[in-house]
This record gives C-alpha cells, sequence and structure tokens, in this order.
C-alpha cells in the first residue's frame, strides 16, 4: 500500500509517494478537472491519500475519493510542517506522505453537499453584511465632512431617511458619493434578501434548527449557522466534545508540580459558530429564565464578558442536549416559537395572511402566562444551585480537626 501526500496550490498540486520506507516526489500536477482526473485514475484501489485542508481541498477529495481505499484531509495545525525549518512545497508533500504511512493524521470531518452549501450560503451573506455596513459608514462620513446634523427620522437608510438625503444640497463629489453608496446598499438589500429566503426555505425543512428555535432569542440565522458547523451532532460523544469543537473551551497549562491554570477560550474551530453564539446569548440572558439566572450569577463574580462567554458555552451544551435526545425547550415559550416560524414562511415567500391568523395578535394574557412559567424555573433553578453551593461548603475541609 502507497502513501500520497499532496501539497495543494491554486495552480499545481506537489505530489510525494512513501512506499517501502522510501519517499519519492515524481512531481507536480496541473489542478485542472481533467488533470485530476487522470492522476486519479492512475491510482491504485489500495492506495491512501492525504491532503491539507484549504480553499479547493473540497473538490479535489471528491475527485479522488472513489479510487483509493482511504483518504485523509487533515488541518494544517494538525500535522507541525507549519513549524519546520526548511519550508517547500516538495518538503510539505514529502512530510504529509510520512506522516499518513506512519499513521500519524487524522483526518477532518467531511461536510455533506448541503451542509457545504449551507456554510457557503452564510458565508457570502456575512460578507454582504460587512459591505453594506461599510457603505452606510462612507454616507455617514460624507454627511460629517459637510458638517450635516443627524436628522429627525429613526433610520437614515429608510424611506424617509432617504428622502431627507436626496433634499440635501451636497457638493457634486459627495453627492456622487451618496447616490453610489445607496445604489451598493440596495445591491447588497436585494441579494442579502435573496439568500435569506433560501436559507429560510431549507431551515423550515430542517428539524433540528425548527428545534434550536425553541429557544428564545435564537433565530434562523444562529440555529443555522451552527448546525453548518457541526453538520451531524452525532458524531460529538459529549457536550464537552462538542464545546472543545468549537473553540469555547479554556486554554489549560500545567507543567511538572505548578498548579493547572486556566486562561481564555482556546477559539479553534469555526469562528462564525462562537459569533453566533455569542451573538445570541445576549438576547438568551434577556428572556426570563435558567439562563438568566446563569448569567446573572456569572456576571456578579467574573463581569459581563466572561458571563457572556459562559453563557455562550452554555447555549452550545443546551443545544447539544436538545439535539441529542429529539426535544424541543422545555422553557420555550409556545406562542413566540410560532412567531419566529411564521417570519420564516413569510421569509421564504408564503403569501400573507394565510396560514397565520393569530400568530402576530397572541393573546398578552397567553404571554404573560408564559413568560410566568420561566420566571418559575428560573427560581427553581436558583433554587437548585444555592442548595449545590450550600452543600458544597460542607465536607471533609470542614471537618472539626483537620485544616479547610
Amino acid at each position: 500500500m502507497r502513501s500520497i501526500g499532496l501539497d495543494i496550490h491554486r495552480d499545481f498540486c506537489e505530489v510525494a509517494i512513501a512506499e517501502g520506507g522510501e519517499v519519492r516526489s515524481p512531481g507536480r500536477i496541473e489542478m485542472t478537472p481533467e488533470a485530476l482526473e487522470l492522476f486519479a485514475g492512475s491510482l491504485a484501489r489500495t492506495d491512501q491519500v492525504a491532503l491539507e485542508v484549504s480553499g479547493n481541498a473540497w473538490e479535489v477529495a471528491r475527485i479522488i475519493r472513489p479510487h483509493v481505499a482511504k483518504l485523509v484531509v487533515v488541518s494544517p495545525a494538525d500535522t507541525g510542517i507549519r513549524a519546520a525549518r526548511a519550508k517547500t512545497d516538495r518538503l510539505d508533500a514529502r512530510a504529509l506522505a510520512k506522516l499518513l504511512a506512519a499513521g500519524s493524521l487524522q483526518s477532518v470531518w467531511v461536510p455533506d453537499d448541503h451542509t457545504r452549501a449551507m456554510r457557503r450560503r452564510l458565508q457570502r451573506r456575512r460578507k454582504l453584511l460587512v459591505v453594506r455596513t461599510k457603505a452606510k459608514n462612507e454616507i455617514h462620513a460624507a454627511l460629517m465632512r459637510r458638517l450635516v446634523r443627524k436628522p429627525a427620522v429613526s433610520d437614515l437608510f429608510g424611506k424617509q431617511g432617504r428622502r431627507w438625503l436626496e433634499s440635501l444640497e451636497l457638493p457634486d463629489e459627495e453627492q456622487e458619493t451618496v447616490e453610489g453608496c445607496l445604489r451598493q446598499l440596495d445591491f447588497c438589500e436585494s441579494e442579502i434578501a435573496a439568500i435569506e429566503k433560501r436559507i429560510a426555505t431549507e431551515a423550515l425543512a430542517s428539524p433540528e434548527i425548527r428545534r434550536l428555535m425553541t429557544v428564545p432569542g435564537v433565530n434562523v440565522i444562529c440555529a443555522a449557522t451552527f448546525m453548518a458547523a457541526v453538520g451531524e451532532i452525532h458524531r460529538f460523544g459529549d457536550r464537552r466534545k462538542l464545546v472543545g469543537y468549537l473553540g469555547l473551551d479554556p486554554r489549560v497549562r500545567q507543567s511538572g508540580l505548578s498548579q493547572t491554570s486556566r486562561g481564555r477560550i482556546s477559539k479553534q474551530g469555526s469562528a462564525s459558530a462562537r459569533h453566533a453564539l455569542v451573538e445570541a446569548s445576549w438576547s438568551v440572558v434577556k428572556a426570563p429564565g435558567p439562563m438568566h439566572s446563569y448569567y446573572q450569577r456569572i456576571r456578579a463574580r467574573r463581569g459581563s464578558q466572561v458571563a457572556i462567554v459562559a453563557a455562550s458555552r452554555k447555549l452550545a451544551c443546551l443545544f447539544w442536549c436538545l439535539l441529542t435526545r429529539e426535544e424541543d425547550y422545555a422553557y420555550g415559550q409556545p406562542s413566540l416559537t410560532r412567531k419566529k416560524l411564521r417570519r420564516l414562511e413569510l421569509a421564504a415567500g408564503a403569501p400573507k395572511g394565510e396560514g397565520g391568523g393569530g400568530v402576530w395578535s397572541t393573546n398578552k394574557t397567553m404571554r404573560r402566562a408564559e413568560q410566568e412559567l420561566a420566571r418559575q424555573a428560573e427560581a427553581a433553578y436558583e433554587r437548585t444551585v444555592a442548595d449545590w453551593q450550600a452543600q458544597r461548603k460542607k465536607g471533609a475541609g470542614a471537618t472539626p480537626g483537620r485544616a479547610s
């Protein structure tokens, strides 16, 4: 069995083959579908291939996978190649081949086509939001340069705000800036709406996303981002593995007889999933329930920033429990969940006025009753924590005659 390492670039791919304890470098192949298909056809069914994660790695893996016995897609951070004293394309490919032959490479999870498509849509939406924000800031900067005070409207880029912008008398260069940025805003808004329509359609067909949205404060973007980053939840044996995968676990330092120290979170894995969890946590902790009490307890000791990261970790653990047990959130608010789902239906293109009767005009008494149940759950959680803390203080260290 041969072990083949591929160092992938945009225009070419460096190949190294390890066989019988020796490593040889046959050269490079062109990064085109035809050249890769020809290379894959020359491989044996008993061969194993290793390549690092990159922008085009998944397409290369798709072409080569049917022709070999094993394909390993490895993270560059796990190979140690970055820290090598001498680093070239040829040496990188040879290092991959040696590590694969020694069995020292652990493959990352390869997402399916549906998960990869969701990741791409969410990534494009994030980039469009950045472009939209830059265009708005450029308009604000143009108004500030001309000492134009803020208007009385709440949204500068709504209907009233745009009419106010059109009524301004600005120099030609500033007027060109404002008009160009408004056209850019219109384009971004249309593209974001189209992407969110596709996301809403897929979310309605996903029981996992609908289940995560039963948590108050979690919207479709947070749930979809989490599922796109995680993929199959059952590949995580427990909550700690999921937390480590998302990079929400603290860094640990310990050597010899020194005391173990825990620092900031590791920030490994998907940055977009962490960002979505943190953003959602700011809304989750405002709703009555155990999460609100947990955030308040941590904030009293460590401050709001540490508390919101802890709440994000708790939210990820909650998602794991909901998905693995296939249960909705026990302290959710059904009327609020119905409103979320109705908004999804409208975003997906459902006609207004059909199937949404009573959703927007929810009985206020019902909403107050749901919130009161959530407050009762929060009070029960606080009592449980208080009892646990009181019991924790009692133990062998507090026994008379012994040092506490």
